[in-house]
């Protein structure tokens, strides 16, 4: 290892929850949630797809700033469906 040289990073992968032939879903169960990495990565797989990404969230969750302009922005794939 090169001590002048920074490490690489390390490749990160992400796998929804379920799957099936027109969404993919991703199930969280927090009161506020974030248009983290995981949600990033997932909704750009969804557009490749041609699929929808759900995300399954309590029905009092709050959405941060950035993941409600992801979900506006035109073409969005991110959908929100309340749990039971």
């Amino acid at each position: 290892m090169n001590p002048l040289r920074p490490p690489e990073p390390a490749l990160r992968a992400v796998r929804p929850d379920a799957e099936n032939a027109d969404a993919i879903f991703l199930v969280k169960n927090v009161t506020f949630l974030r248009a983290t990495y995981q949600i990033r990565l997932l909704a750009y797989l969804a557009a490749e797809r041609g699929k929808q990404l759900v995300l399954k969230v309590p029905a009092g969750c709050r959405f941060d700033g950035a993941l409600t302009d992801l979900m506006a922005a035109p073409r969005s794939t991110l959908r929100r469906e309340d749990l039971p």
